[in-house]
């Protein structure tokens, strides 16, 4: 006489596993930075430094296609850099103005069309070809940003701008020079080069 063995489920419940894969998604939501697009990327040198760049205090100038444009750290240095650059050139930025050119990226325009910037929606401003900060002997605003950025960092943080340049790696070295001369002109000899990583050879 046969006797049938009773047949035991071969289902796994699965709830745990579910709650643990959400629990992890909800964490890296929660704890990622997003990247803030770049108005004008550049494909930087290789290098093997490991140097992490300060999160605040901190000036970018970024070179490429013989233009160069600026970014500061810091909401309230924004704006308080914004406010001496329309002191110095005659212009009024309003509060709405402020708080749009607080969260926006880095730009590449003369101060008198950084209105029409600041006035764009973030998707449009990828957009628009930039002509780049004047750096001219005639017209250095590249030199009056640094110098009020740094002015403000002072005011507001009691401590020295950080600089950093960010070249593209196929920039002419007369452009780069230029910027460096602008920072010397500041008494600024120290910065930072910003590179990308590469593998160390074996």
């Amino acid at each position: 006489m046969a006797i049938k063995m009773k047949k035991k489920s071969t289902s796994t419940d699965m709830t745990a596993m579910c709650d643990v894969a959400f629990l992890l998604l909800t964490f890296f939501i929660l704890t990622a930075t997003a990247k803030v697009p770049e108005v004008m990327p550049v494909d930087t040198p290789a290098s093997t430094v490991q140097t992490k760049l300060p999160e605040k205090d901190l000036a970018t100038l970024t070179v490429g296609n013989g233009k160069v444009f600026f970014d500061v750290k810091g909401k309230d240095v924004r704006i308080r850099t914004l406010e001496l650059m329309g002191q110095k050139y005659g212009l009024k930025f309003s509060e709405d103005d402020q708080n749009k050119f607080a969260i926006m990226e880095s730009f590449g325009v003369p101060v008198q069309s950084l209105k029409q910037i600041i006035d764009m929606k973030p998707a449009d401003r990828k957009n628009v070809q930039q002509p780049g900060i004047p750096k001219d002997s005639l017209d250095n605003q590249l030199a009056d940003w640094v110098q009020n950025a740094r002015i403000a960092n002072i005011e507001l943080h009691d401590k020295e701008l950080q600089l950093a340049i960010k070249g593209d790696a196929k920039e002419e070295y007369p452009i780069i020079k230029k910027v460096m001369d602008i920072l010397q002109d500041q008494k600024i000899n120290s910065f930072s080069l910003v590179t990308g990583l590469r593998g160390k050879e074996k």
